[in-house]
C-alpha cells in the first residue's frame, strides 16, 4: 500500500532553519567570549557570555527534538532499510568530505595561532591526514560536524528500532494522550525531567567530549531529545498541550531565564545541582515556547522557506570553517572591534550563500557531499 501523504510540517522547517540560523550567531560568538575555542580574537571579552549561556541550554536540544520528529514522519512513510540507507547517504558523505577537506583549514589556522606548525594549506594537508603526525589538536577532525555523527548513529539506532518503538508507543500512547488531554501543563515538566536527571548523574562524571566514545552525558541528553521528538511526531494530543501552554511556557522560560541570570555561573561553573536542574527546566521551557509560537506564526509554506531547507545543510557545513578563518585573518589587526566583528558575520553569511548558490546547489556532483540530493531528486519538506 502506498502511503497517504501528509501536510507538510512548515513550522518545524522553519525552526530548524532558524536554529541553525542561531548556530552561526553563536559560533561567531565563540570567537570573542573568554571560553575555549579555535581561535579567540584579540577584542575578547566576558560581555556576551551572559546571552550566549542562555542559548547554550537549548539550541542544539532543540535540533536533536526535530531530528526525531523528522525520523519518524521518514521512517512510518518509507521504512526502516530505506530511511537507514538514505541517512548514510545523506549524512555520512557530507561527514567524511566535511572531515577532510571542509574542517581541515579550522585546525590549520588553529594550530598556526599556537606556532605549532609552519605556514602553507597545501603542505599540512598531508600532515592533517597522517596518522603518524601529533598536534595539540585532534587530526583529522569534524569539530563542529560532531553533530552530524550523532545524528546518523541515532538514526541507524532508531532505524532499526522502529518496529519495536511502534509497538510501545501503541500500547502506551493512548493512555499517555489520556493523561495529557486532562492535564495539559505537564508538556512543561515530563519532558524536563529526564533531563534534569542527567545534569545531576552524569553531566559532572562525563563533560562534553563530542568524540562519540565515553560522551554519554552528551548522548544521554540528545538521544533522549531524538527520542522525545520521535514520540511526539504524529500526537495530536502532544502539540496540542504544546498550543495550549504557550504562555505558562513563555512565562515560565522568561522567569528562569532571569534567575540564571543573576546566578553566578552558566557555562563557566555554577552552584551545583540547582543551577543544573534549573538551567535544563529553562532549556525545556524555551523549546516549547519555540515550537508553540512556530505552531501560531510559522506554520505556512514560501518560496523562501523552500530555498532554505536546502540552504541549510550545506550552510552549517561551511560556516564555522569560514569563521575560523576570517577570525584568524584579523588576529594582531588594528581594527576595531565593530569592524572586525560586522566583517567576520557578514563575510561568514556572504561565504556561505555564494558558495552555496553558485556551486553547492547547481553542481550535480557536488551536492552529495554537502547532504543535497542529486537534480534530478528534489528534496521534500518535514511533513505531519
Amino acid at each position: 500500500m502506498t502511503p497517504t501523504r501528509s501536510p507538510r510540517r512548515h513550522d518545524l522547517d522553519w525552526l530548524r532553519v532558524l536554529a541553525f540560523a542561531t548556530l552561526i550567531l553563536y559560533h561567531v560568538g565563540m570567537f570573542y567570549v573568554t571560553w575555549d575555542w579555535h581561535v579567540k580574537s584579540d577584542h575578547m571579552s566576558p560581555y556576551l557570555e551572559p546571552l550566549m549561556s542562555l542559548v547554550n541550554p537549548w539550541r542544539l536540544a532543540l535540533l536533536f527534538f526535530i531530528s526525531g520528529v523528522a525520523l519518524r514522519f521518514l521512517l512510518d512513510s518509507r521504512g526502516s532499510r530505506a530511511v537507514a540507507s538514505d541517512r548514510i547517504d545523506r549524512l555520512l558523505l557530507p561527514l567524511g568530505f566535511g572531515m577532510l577537506v571542509v574542517v581541515m583549514p579550522q585546525a590549520y589556522v588553529e594550530l598556526r595561532a599556537k606556532d605549532e606548525i609552519e605556514s602553507g594549506l597545501l603542505g599540512f594537508f598531508p600532515r592533517y591526514l597522517s596518522p603518524f603526525e601529533s598536534f595539540s589538536v585532534i587530526t583529522p577532525t569534524w569539530n563542529h560536524l560532531w553533530f552530524l555523527a550523532y545524528v546518523l548513529v541515532y538514526s541507524l539506532l532508531l532505524a532499526a528500532c522502529h518496529t519495536w518503538m511502534s509497538r510501545v508507543r501503541a500500547r502506551m500512547g493512548r493512555a499517555a494522550a489520556m493523561v495529557l488531554r486532562r492535564t495539559p501543563w505537564l508538556v512543561l515538566v515530563v519532558p524536563a525531567l529526564p533531563a534534569m536527571i542527567y545534569a545531576i548523574v552524569l553531566d559532572p562524571a562525563f563533560p562534553p567530549t563530542h568524540m562519540m566514545i565515553n560522551d554519554w552525558a552528551t548522548h544521554a541528553h540528545s538521544l533522549t531529545m531524538v527520542l522525545l521528538g520521535w514520540f511526539a511526531a504524529k500526537s495530536a494530543t502532544f502539540w496540542s498541550a504544546i498550543r495550549a501552554c504557550l504562555v505558562p511556557a513563555l512565562l515560565i522560560a522568561v522567569g528562569l531565564g532571569a534567575a540564571l541570570s543573576l546566578s553566578a555561573g552558566g557555562d563557566t561553573g555554577g552552584p551545583g545541582a540547582l543551577f543544573a536542574v534549573t538551567q535544563e527546566a529553562y532549556a525545556w521551557a524555551v523549546i516549547a515556547s519555540v515550537l508553540g509560537l512556530a505552531q501560531r506564526f510559522l506554520a505556512r509554506p514560501s518560496r523562501a522557506l523552500t530555498y532554505a531547507t536546502e540552504a541549510v545543510l550545506p550552510w552549517y557545513i561551511l560556516h564555522q570553517s569560514i569563521i575560523v578563518v576570517l577570525g584568524y585573518a584579523f588576529l594582531d589587526s588594528t581594527v576595531s572591534l565593530w569592524i572586525e566583528a560586522s566583517v567576520i558575520l557578514l563575510g561568514t553569511l556572504l561565504g556561505c550563500a555564494v558558495l552555496h548558490e553558485l556551486l553547492i546547489r547547481r553542481v550535480s556532483w557536488i551536492r552529495p557531499l554537502f547532504g543535497l540530493k542529486r537534480r534530478d531528486t528534489p528534496a521534500r519538506a518535514m511533513t505531519r
